[in-house]
C-alpha cells in the first residue's frame, strides 16, 4: 500500500515513511491510494476475535510495509492495564435504538488514547525503517485531548522529544492539569495566546518553513506530528469502528450485513472521516452524523457546500471541538474531488487566502448523501446531559451530549429507525464542574477533586486513577507565546 499527497498525486510512498514524516512537503496531508476492501464474512470473523486481534487485521491492510511482528507489537498497548477494561471501547447499549461507543477508558480519559498509545510505537518502528539517525520532535496543537494523550504517549520514548501547545483559555481546567503536570524527560508545554486555530496555524506554518526545518535537520532533528494529520494517527480510528459493529454483532444486536448509523462529535474532522473509511471499507454504515458545537462551520458545509471560517469564534462547554480549520476535511475533499491534488490544493489556498471556499453542486451532493451535519448550543448540551441522566442513569461528557443531542435533531428530522452508534469521546470526569452543574449537583466554593467526588457518587463510575492522581502533582510548564512565537518555544526545548 503506497500514499499519496492530498496536493501532489506523484508522491507515493510507503507508510512508514507517510507516518514519519507526518505532513506531505507541500502541506498535504498523506492518505492511501487505495481503500482496502473488508468482506462481511471477514467481518463475522473479526465480531469472534478480541480487540488486539481486530486492530491488527484492520491496521495490517494499510501498514503493509510492517512485519506481523512489528504489528503485534503495535497493538499489544490494548490492554486492561492501559485501559482499565478487558473490551478497550466497550458499547453501552442507552436503548433499543441507542449505543455509546465509549472511547475513553485509555491513561488520559478521551479518544486520543485509541490511538496516540499506538503512535509512538508506529513512529519509532518507522523510523528504525527510514533510519537517517535523526531525533523525532513531534508538534502538537490540541484542542484540549490530544495534548495529553500525546505527551503520555510519547513521554521518554527514546529518539523523540514532544512539544504541545494548547489554546492559553481554551481548555477545561481539568485537561490543563493534566498537560503542565506531564511527566517525561523529554516533553515540553506552551500555551498560546488566541484559540485553537491560532496554535494549529501556527504549528502548520512551521512544518512549512523550510528554511527552519534544515536548519533544525542539520542540527540531527526531524518533524513529525501527533495530530490527525498524521496517517498513524487516523488509520487507528478506522478500528474501533469495525469493532464496535463487531461487538454489536456479537451481542445479538444486529443481524450481519444490517446497517447503523455512526454520530461522532467532531471539530477537525478526524475522528468521523475515520468511519469513512470504515464505511468504504465495507463496514454497513448507513448515515454519518456530524455533530457539531457553537462553532459550526461544518454543519454549515454540509449544509449549503461552502466552508467558511469568517465567523465568530465561540469558547464552549465541549472545547476539543472549538475549532473554524478542520483540516482532515482535506482528505475527505480529495476522495470526492475523484483524488484531485490540484482541485484540493486549489480549495486549500482559497481558505488560507480568502477563509472559504465553495465545492460544485456535484460534490455537494454526494457529500450529502453521505452525511447528515448538525450542531447545539451549551444551554442544549446541558439539558442533554441532565435529560440522558434523568432517564438512564448514564452520565456524559459535554462532547458526547453533543452528539446525543444533534442524534436527536435528526430522529426528530427524519424518523430514521436505524440502530445507531453515538461516539462517546471523552470520559464525564474530564469536564465535571460543567457535568455537575447540568445534573444538578452544586460546585460552589469546592476544587476540581471535590467536584470529581461528587460526581462519583452521582454516576457511579470510579473516578480514573490517571485524573484523582492530578490533586498532588507538580506543575512544570507555565510558558505562554504568541502564536508567531512558537519556533522560539521549540528552540528552547530542544
Amino acid at each position: 500500500m503506497l500514499y499519496n499527497s492530498t496536493r501532489n498525486t506523484n508522491v507515493r510512498i510507503n507508510a512508514s515513511a507517510a507516518i514519519k514524516q507526518g505532513l506531505s512537503e507541500e502541506g498535504g496531508l498523506f492518505l492511501p491510494e487505495s481503500i482496502p476492501a473488508v468482506s462481511l464474512e471477514q467481518i463475522e470473523a473479526l465480531s469472534k476475535l478480541s480487540y488486539p486481534e481486530r486492530a491488527k487485521y484492520v491496521l495490517g491492510l494499510y501498514l503493509t510495509d510492517f512485519t506481523q511482528e512489528e504489528l503485534d507489537d503495535v497493538v499489544s498497548v490494548y490492554n486492561k492495564e492501559r485501559f482499565e477494561t478487558d473490551s478497550v471501547a466497550p458499547v453501552y447499549k442507552l436503548n433499543q435504538r441507542t449505543f455509546f461507543l465509549e472511547l475513553w477508558h485509555g491513561p488520559t480519559c478521551a479518544f486520543k488514547d485509541m490511538a496516540l498509545q499506538v503512535l509512538p510505537r508506529l513512529l519509532t518502528k518507522s523510523a528504525k525503517k527510514n533510519d537517517d539517525g535523526k531525533e523525532i520532535v513531534i508538534l502538537t496543537a490540541t484542542s484540549g485531548d490530544t495534548g495529553k494523550a500525546a505527551l503520555e504517549g510519547f513521554k521518554d520514548v527514546e529518539g523523540t522529544k514532544i512539544a504541545v501547545f494548547y489554546p492559553v483559555s481554551g481548555v477545561s481546567n481539568i485537561q490543563k492539569l493534566q498537560m503542565v503536570t506531564q511527566q517525561g524527560d523529554n516533553v515540553g508545554v506552551c500555551a498560546v495566546e488566541g484559540n485553537f486555530d491560532d496554535a494549529q496555524t501556527g504549528v502548520k506554518k512551521i512544518f512549512t518553513d523550510a528554511e527552519y526545518k534544515k536548519e533544525l535537520s542539520d542540527k540531527g532533528y526531524v518533524f513529525s506530528s501527533a495530530n490527525s494529520i498524521n496517517w498513524g494517527r487516523l488509520a487507528p480510528q478506522i478500528v474501533y469502528y469495525f469493532s464496535a459493529y463487531c461487538d454489536m454483532l456479537a451481542g445479538g444486536e444486529i443481524q450481519l450485513g444490517e446497517k447503523i448509523n455512526v454520530v461522532v462529535p467532531t471539530g477537525n474532522f478526524g475522528n468521523i472521516l475515520a468511519a469513512y473509511y470504515a464505511k468504504n471499507m465495507g463496514v454497513p454504515i448507513g448515515k454519518l452524523i456530524c455533530a457539531s458545537n457553537q462553532n459550526n462551520v461544518l454543519t454549515d458545509f454540509i449544509s449549503t457546500g461552502e466552508y467558511n471560517r469568517n465567523r465568530g469564534f465561540f469558547t464552549t462547554a465541549s472545547p476539543s471541538m472549538d475549532i473554524l480549520i478542520s483540516s482532515n476535511l482535506e482528505r475527505l475533499l480529495f476522495e470526492l474531488s475523484g483524488k484531485s491534488a490540484e482541485v484540493t490544493g486549489e480549495w486549500m489556498k482559497q481558505l488560507t487566502e480568502a477563509g472559504k471556499y465553495t465545492v460544485p453542486d456535484e460534490i455537494k451532493i454526494k457529500l450529502n448523501d453521505l452525511f447528515w451535519g448538525g450542531y447545539c448550543s451549551d444551554l442544549d448540551t446541558a439539558l442533554t446531559i441532565d435529560d440522558t441522566y434523568k432517564k438512564y442513569g448514564y452520565v456524559i461528557d459535554p462532547h458526547t451530549a453533543v452528539g446525543k443531542n444533534v442524534y436527536d435533531q435528526y430522529l426528530t428530522e427524519t424518523d430514521d429507525a436505524t440502530k445507531t452508534i453515538i461516539a462517546s469521546t471523552a470520559s464525564p470526569y474530564k469536564f465535571s464542574k460543567f457535568v455537575n452543574e447540568s445534573i444538578g449537583i452544586s460546585i460552589a466554593d469546592k476544587d476540581e477533586f471535590q467536584i470529581l467526588e461528587d460526581l462519583c457518587v452521582a454516576s457511579g463510575i470510579k473516578i480514573p486513577k490517571s485524573l484523582a492522581g492530578l490533586k498532588n502533582a507538580e506543575i512544570r510548564f507555565n510558558s505562554v507565546a504568541s502564536k508567531e512565537a512558537l519556533k522560539e518555544y521549540v528552540d528552547s526545548i530542544l
